[in-house]
């Protein structure tokens, strides 16, 4: 579960700006899709960018990543551990270890 501790830092923060009116679960949505564009633009074209850009970038998505989620009243954990249970039974190890077709190719 995403820490208590770190949800109720990132609602004061947002609270504090007035940021709230312009976090609907669509322009959250958005926002994460661009900074997963601005994390992918750390590798691009030539060597990575170094870790610390890297992090920074990664920091913001998930950011948005946990706003959204509390948007939308879901828990992170318990969500990527539904997700995780579905994939498990998509990509039995039997079939997919060492793979990487996609699951109706297996």
């Amino acid at each position: 579960m995403l820490s208590s501790e770190l949800l109720t830092e990132l609602r004061e923060f947002i609270a504090e700006r007035e940021w709230a009116q312009f976090h609907s679960p669509e322009n959250l949505a958005k926002s994460i899709s661009i900074e997963a564009a601005e994390l992918l633009e750390c590798f691009q074209w030539s060597e990575p960018s170094g870790p610390d850009e890297v992090v920074a970038e990664l920091a913001d998505v998930l950011t948005y990543c946990y706003l959204l989620a509390d948007k939308l009243g879901a828990d992170p954990d318990t969500i990527v551990r539904q997700k995780l249970s579905i994939t498990r039974s998509k990509y039995p190890v039997h079939k997919s270890k060492g793979r990487s077709t996609k699951y109706d190719r297996l």
